[in-house]
């Protein structure tokens, strides 16, 4: 059985949109919504290039215990307009109760107005694993050792 992510919705929240859902049987991510307060219902959010801004998607979330909230950009979004996340994934904890905002940037040429009810960004609910840590003498051999960043692309 799957877990169950619980929502609330935030007071002035428009309730109408439709909640995060996956579009096809197979989608790993369920799109989150814009849902503005309701003097920028109409007129939607513009950012300018290279401006951020924290979207509203009028939600609470419960995480289960074990698990994060992964948010990442949404494809189509990101290649067509260079809106995209400016800290992909982002992560929301577990035991994190406040309002669930998805914080936005255009990358790109032209300014971009982000309509209410507008599928913003997507989510992933993925299990965490917390490990021991352990200062040790030495580490164990590989194969790979100490190379670096590009070592094992073409040379």
């Amino acid at each position: 059985m799957a877990p169950e992510l619980r929502i609330l919705w935030e007071d002035g929240a428009d309730r109408d949109l439709p909640l995060p859902a996956y579009e096809t049987p197979g989608a790993a991510g369920a799109d989150l919504r814009a849902n503005l307060p309701p003097e920028l219902r109409a007129s939607g959010v513009t950012l300018a290039p290279m401006e951020r801004r924290i979207v509203p998607t009028g939600l609470r979330v419960e995480i289960p215990q074990g698990y994060e909230m992964q948010i990442r950009p949404r494809s189509g979004l990101a290649t067509k307009h260079g809106i995209t996340l400016p800290n992909t994934p982002g992560t929301i904890d577990s035991d994190y109760r406040g309002p669930l905002g998805v914080a936005l940037i255009n990358l790109g040429a032209e300014p971009y107005t982000i309509q209410h009810g507008d599928r913003i960004a997507q989510m992933i609910v993925a299990p965490v694993v917390q490990v021991r840590f352990a200062v040790v003498d030495r580490l164990g051999e590989t194969e790979r050792g100490e190379g670096g960043f590009g070592s094992t692309g073409r040379r």
